[in-house]
């Protein structure tokens, strides 16, 4: 259970610093690179070396750690542009309701069985999505919807990738381990390009603050996924169980923070919202039991 909830929190510790970048005057993009290398060094301290290694290069499942790596700093910044333009609340409804485009892969491209239930699911997933994104803003005008909605795509692409990988490439604990840092060094080297043509362009500046924040957003980064993969490996529930348990009380936890912490609207439209995501994701998750 402890591993449960420590999920649920990082998840929310991590969605907090994007809301107070604007505040602080954090660039994202320098915070979420920094991010990356933490990440890489986190990891690489707990497996007890770095893992790679020039022949990394040569592994079949290379090319796809550079083609997720890409993904990673994309939709990092997306979503951090999402929590900082639209909320937490609905930046995270958005990111965590995507798991209905892996759940359309595998039903098409895997062959796996669906039942009404996850069919009906999918299809609630959809409005609750639009649901949350429909508040309106002190002039009246109500919120665009292209980048919750894009982040909703993204998201599940990336989440898609990811079960392709893991399916036809990653067998052992060590691999995965392996795959996961090069991932992430992939991202933070993509992140130093850009960067580096910003800076030479004089359109950023480097500032220590943005170092500050990338650590702090890259600790619990790492660890939250530290702690999902224990998760998932205990027997206090089966996976099938644990994913919308943690998806459920990710949702729920950013709601109230963004709530108590951040003052984020609330209206009879959002609330109807995230009682419909809560009802997608356990459709989804027990539509086949």
């Amino acid at each position: 259970m402890f591993y449960l909830v420590a999920t649920i929190l990082l998840n929310v510790v991590i969605s907090v610093p994007f809301k107070l970048f604007p505040r602080f005057k954090i660039d994202a993009l320098q915070a979420i690179v920094v991010n990356y290398f933490v990440c890489v060094i986190t990891g690489s301290l707990f497996m007890g070396h770095f893992p790679l290694q020039l022949e990394t290069v040569h592994q079949p499942w290379f090319p796809w750690a550079l083609l997720m790596g890409a993904g990673f700093i994309s939709i990092f910044n997306l979503l951090a542009y999402c929590m900082r333009i639209d909320g937490i609340t609905t930046s995270t409804i958005a990111n965590k309701l995507s798991l209905v485009i892996p759940v359309l892969f595998s039903v098409f491209l895997l062959h796996e069985g669906i039942g009404m239930v996850k069919v009906l699911g999918v299809l609630l997933a959809l409005p609750a999505v639009y649901l949350t994104t429909r508040v309106k803003e002190e002039n009246g005008k109500s919120q665009k919807l292209f980048w919750p909605m894009l982040l909703f795509a993204g998201s599940g692409l990336l989440d898609t990738l990811v079960n392709f990988v893991q399916r036809n490439f990653l067998s052992g604990e060590a691999v995965q381990a392996t795959y996961t840092i090069t991932c992430f060094a992939t991202a933070g080297t993509i992140g130093v390009l850009l960067v580096t043509v910003l800076v030479l362009t004089k359109k950023i500046e480097l500032k220590a603050r943005n170092i500050i924040a990338g650590i702090c957003v890259g600790v619990p980064n790492y660890f939250s996924i530290f702690f999902l993969i224990k998760a998932l490996n205990s027997n206090v529930l089966q996976s099938s169980a644990a994913i919308p348990v943690i998806n459920i009380g990710i949702l729920v936890a950013s709601a109230v923070t963004a709530l108590v912490v951040f003052r984020e609207k609330v209206n009879a439209t959002r609330i109807a919202g995230l009682v419909l995501a809560v009802i997608a994701i356990l459709l989804i998750a027990y539509g086949d039991r």
